[in-house]
């Protein structure tokens, strides 16, 4: 058995009159995140750190913000395409670790709709995904969120 493991990154300013979109679920909240697509960062990371395990182009390569397609795009459609690729390749989903790095909205009260709807969407079991927010502490003062994503993925052959 093969392991391969992918690390994803992306960050979103907050920007007001947007939606506010985390795991592709639409979180009532005031801002939503500046970005071509609908600004997914969860999903955007996921999709790199999917991309990144099996060695293929990164989201912004394959889904550039200068491709009026991917303007208001769902960023499921990213998610989905990453996941096709990763299956063709032969690879398996082990387990999926993201932090989102932000002051508001809270994720606690959030985790378990994201982890439902990206079980869904990923065709893993729930307990495969682990989903964290962590506040800035001061950090950073710039209004927005940051995720980092690690996912694990094995190969039969």
């Amino acid at each position: 058995m093969t392991f391969r493991i992918g690390l994803g990154f992306d960050a979103h300013e907050f920007e007001e009159g947007k939606p506010l979109y985390l795991g592709g679920i639409l979180i009532k909240h005031h801002e939503g995140l500046k970005g071509h697509s609908d600004g997914d960062v969860l999903l955007h990371a996921i999709t790199d750190a999917l991309l990144s395990a099996i060695g293929e182009p990164d989201i912004g390569e394959l889904f550039s913000d200068k491709d009026v397609r991917w303007k208001n795009a769902s960023s499921e459609i990213f998610l989905k395409e990453a996941l096709r690729r990763t299956r063709e390749k032969g690879y398996s989903i082990v387990n999926l670790d993201c932090v989102l790095v932000l002051d508001s909205p809270k994720i606690s009260p959030l985790k378990s709709a994201i982890v439902e709807n990206l079980s869904k969407i990923m065709q893993v079991d729930k307990s495969c995904i682990s989903i964290k927010g962590k506040t800035r502490e001061g950090f950073c003062k710039e209004k927005g969120v940051v995720c980092y994503c690690v996912i694990l993925l094995s190969h039969e052959g």
